[in-house]
Parts: structure tokens; C-alpha cells; sequence
């Protein structure tokens, strides 16, 4: 084991990293030194919890960042609305939240269980706008070759893993901003 390697592994012993999840194998010292400072910043965040957490949505950049305060913790590759089918901009708030959400045709009306191969939303939903009857919000995607462009109806499409961890930084009420 070099000297390095030695560092890093009491480092993340130190903070505790081996416990946030045994599933992980980091197979470089470049990998462990990045998990090690994702790791590091939510930690900075999560220490100094009286600051809010919001989300800001670039719909141009294609970009989803999550905030502690004026720190940004995390931002993830998104897809946005395609034309026609825009996302709304302006200031919202999560209002729903599910796991295993069903998802409804917005052109059919047609449902989709959660938890069906067929349905598009995957396995998280985070509502933050409503006309009354159709929703926008974050959720995963069977196309993730679609994640960076403007591809949904209205939707922000997010690999599978970076809603997981999105649906677990934010709760109901958290500010979300739309900005082109």
C-alpha cells in the first residue's frame, strides 16, 4: 500500500465514508479522492443545517443544482421540455414527492403503475408545478440518452441514481427556480 493510499484510507475512515454505504467499490485512488470530496461538501452542508436547501434549474445549460444556503452541494445533467412542451420558468415549490410514482398520458389519459417496466417516470417523482391538471417535475427515465437535451413534456429527466439522491436532499415546501 503506498503512503497515498494509506492517507486517503484513515481519511475516510476518519469521516466515516466506509459507513455511508458497504455497496460502494471505489477501484481508484482517483475515484476514492472524488467520493472523498462529494463527501466532504455534503457533510460541510449537512453540519450547517439552518441554512435552506433550494434547487436551481438552467433549462439552457441543461443543469439541475442543489444548494445549502449559498452553497452549491451538487448539480446533475438534466433533460428539459422539448418545444412545444416547454419548461415553466418563474419560482415554485416541491409539492409532491413519491416513490414508485404511476404515471398518466398527459395526450391519453392513459395510467401506468409505478413500479411497470413500461412506465417512463422510473422509480422517484418530485412535483413542483401544476396547472390543475398536469404536472411537471423531476423524475428518472427509461431513454437516458435523452438526459441534456430538450427532450420532455415539460419534465426534467434525470438518470436513475442522481433523482434517487435528489429525492433524498429535498422534502415538500423546497424552493425551486426556473431560470432559462
Amino acid at each position: 500500500m503506498s503512503k497515498k493510499t494509506g492517507i486517503l484510507g484513515i481519511l475516510i475512515y476518519s469521516f466515516g465514508l466506509l459507513c455511508i454505504s458497504p455497496k460502494v467499490a471505489l477501484s481508484s485512488e482517483a475515484e476514492l479522492t472524488s467520493k472523498l470530496r462529494e463527501y466532504s461538501v455534503i457533510q460541510r452542508a449537512n453540519n450547517n443545517r439552518t441554512q435552506p436547501t433550494h434547487l436551481v434549474i438552467s433549462v439552457s445549460r441543461r443543469q439541475v443544482s442543489l444548494y445549502q444556503g449559498k452553497t452549491r452541494i451538487k448539480s446533475y445533467r438534466i433533460a428539459v421540455g422539448r418545444q412545444g412542451w416547454e419548461t415553466p420558468t418563474g419560482n415554485f415549490q416541491v409539492q409532491q414527492m413519491f416513490k414508485d410514482p404511476t404515471w398518466i398520458n398527459p395526450l391519453t389519459g392513459k395510467s401506468i403503475p409505478g413500479g411497470d417496466p413500461e412506465n417512463p417516470l422510473g422509480r422517484y417523482w418530485i412535483g413542483f408545478w401544476t396547472d390543475g391538471k398536469n404536472w411537471v417535475g423531476f423524475h428518472g427515465t427509461p431513454n437516458p440518452e435523452s438526459v441534456g437535451k430538450a427532450a420532455s413534456h415539460g419534465c426534467i429527466r434525470m438518470y436513475g441514481n442522481d433523482v434517487q439522491q435528489l429525492f433524498s436532499q429535498v422534502r415538500i415546501g423546497t424552493p425551486v427556480s426556473v431560470i432559462k
